[in-house]
């Protein structure tokens, strides 16, 4: 299993231009100009 979640599309706006921004799953979209970290938080876990 990887330890690093690849989004499909910005949250923000939608569109797939995304690159990787930081070392902790950090990603930035091209478009928007938007910065974001993506979180796993784990299968099944009840919050």
């Amino acid at each position: 299993m990887s330890t690093r979640a690849v989004p499909f599309h910005c949250p923000y706006c939608g569109d797939e231009d995304l690159e990787p921004y930081e070392k902790d799953g950090g990603w930035y979209c091209r478009s928007c100009a938007r910065a974001f970290k993506l979180t796993f938080l784990g299968i099944g876990v009840k919050i």
